[in-house]
């Protein structure tokens, strides 16, 4: 929910110092967990500047 009482209807990832939040995961999160999870780990990868191992 935004600040205003609105509903979000998508995925919500906010990032922070050392933190990606995943706030948002509505009904299709399982459908397309593989996915969040692949997109989550390149994002932090990049972020944090991790070595692929």
């Amino acid at each position: 929910m935004e600040p205003d009482g609105t509903l979000v209807d998508d995925f919500r990832i906010v990032e922070a110092a050392r933190m990606i939040h995943v706030l948002n995961a509505p009904s299709p999160a399982a459908t397309a967990a593989i996915a969040m999870g692949r997109a989550l780990a390149v994002r932090a990868l990049e972020r944090f500047d991790l070595a692929r191992g």
